[in-house]
């Protein structure tokens, strides 16, 4: 594909880092150091101008683009540089990163023709918030044809070389040791493991309980460092559960603006001078949840690691650097991915997924899940399918009637089945063409 990303900052370089490998890239900013940073490492085409000017886009009209992404920090920026976009260029689809809210629920999208709508933000905060269901879990994704979930969960000394006999679930990944791999059937699991459990919900609770006995049972204090946009949206999402919720930031303009946005529904706190007292002053030890959500990664772990030794056994770090996220994983933090990195992993799953087959990301992108509805009048009805050669690729199941199947031998394809496939990113090429090809 010939792709243009208007935006060379973070969420950019990490996109045109990516799809370089295998697709024309081209970015488009006003930051000339940015773009030559870009150009001494990746194999992309820079372009120097400003993504709000319809000069900049003239020097691209003798090509035609399959995708235009904008990601910069400004939605300002990315809707007018869109616009623009396909009124100079032939552009096939279009995707935009946006901050605000408001255009979630806005016709915008669709006037301006935009093709998919990122809101980081959103993401990043429904993501904590689903924590709070599964207290004892590290991590909750939802999808949108079967109601069983992905979840990790870390594994307690008290669990070392349990045997699991999965019923309803599957453990379909571990991470061990800053790996990620597709376990045997019959593996123990180890102390400090971060299972990966897809299958019904409940019977995934149950096990959560018996393999993470320190954590919560419930949650109901949380502590949320940050005062930022993202700190203020959890506050708020926590606060609308009926949550009990403290925020704390240093900078105090910032907890200003965060009292006045929370409306007193939440207490604010200032720790201007450190918070080395604030967890006994403020009884911030008491909390069952503690949510580190700047965008300063080690500001997030030592203040993760610092609640966790004051006694709070539930403790979330955001992370917005790809390199610590293995460090936080190490540390034995809950990791929820920044709006940034939010960004990121949300586009390229929309690029990579089709009207076919959904496409998602786990692990840090280490572990890879596809989805494949069976609709109504598809030519797959009554066809006999053939399952994945496991050969180290991954595992491959079927979603029927509420049932978790596994795919090992050739089966007939029935309308509503939901056919699911984890592998590791490195058989992702091989996992994605067998399942497109059914």
């Amino acid at each position: 594909m010939d792709i243009i990303i208007a935006g060379a900052g973070r969420v950019g370089f990490n996109l045109a880092r990516t799809l370089c490998v295998k697709h024309n890239v081209t970015v488009i900013d006003r930051n000339i150091d940015a773009l030559e940073r870009l150009q001494e490492s990746l194999d992309i085409l820079p372009v120097h101008g400003d993504i709000e000017d319809p000069e900049t886009y003239r020097k691209l009209t003798d090509k035609d683009s399959d995708l235009f992404i904008a990601v910069t920090d400004l939605d300002e920026a990315n809707l007018i540089s869109t616009l623009i976009a396909g009124d100079t260029i032939d552009v096939d689809r279009k995707i935009i990163r946006l901050r605000n809210s408001f255009f979630a629920k806005s016709s915008i999208k669709e006037k301006l023709g935009i093709d998919d709508a990122i809101f980081p933000v959103n993401i990043t905060s429904d993501t904590v918030v689903s924590l709070l269901d599964y207290p004892k879990a590290n991590n909750v994704k939802s999808f949108e044809y079967t109601d069983f979930k992905l979840v990790s969960v870390r594994v307690g000394e008290k669990a070392d070389g349990l045997r699991l006999e999965p019923e309803g679930y599957a453990v379909v990944g571990v991470e061990r040791e800053k790996s990620f791999f597709i376990p045997e059937a019959d593996e123990p699991v180890k102390a400090k493991d971060l299972l990966y459990l897809f299958g019904d919900e409940e019977r995934i609770r149950t096990l959560c309980s018996r393999l993470e006995t320190e954590a919560p049972a419930e949650i109901r204090r949380c502590v949320v460092f940050g005062g930022g946009e993202l700190g203020v949206s959890i506050a708020k999402a926590l606060v609308g559960l009926g949550k009990e919720v403290k925020l704390v930031e240093k900078d105090i303009k910032l907890c200003r603006l965060a009292e006045e946005s929370l409306e007193g529904e939440a207490m604010t706190i200032s720790s201007k001078y450190g918070t080395g007292g604030l967890f006994e002053e403020e009884g911030l030890g008491y909390a069952d949840m503690m949510v580190a959500a700047t965008d300063n990664d080690e500001y997030n772990i030592i203040k993760s690691l610092e609640a966790r030794e004051h006694g709070i056994k539930k403790v979330v770090a955001v992370n917005n650097e790809m390199e610590y996220y293995s460090l936080m994983h190490s540390l034995g933090i809950v990791v929820v991915r920044g709006p940034k990195m939010s960004a990121y992993n949300a586009i390229l799953e929309n690029i990579y997924s089709s009207g076919v087959v959904t496409e998602r990301r786990f692990c840090g992108g280490n572990g890879v899940l596809f989805l494949r509805k069976i609709f109504p009048g598809s030519k797959l009805i009554g066809k006999t399918l053939k399952p994945l050669k496991r050969v180290k690729q991954g595992l491959a199941f079927i979603v029927r009637n509420g049932e978790l199947l596994d795919f090992i031998e050739k089966t007939e394809a029935q309308e509503a089945d939901v056919i699911v496939a984890f592998c590791t990113q490195k058989y992702e090429s091989d996992v994605k063409k067998w399942i497109d090809g059914l």
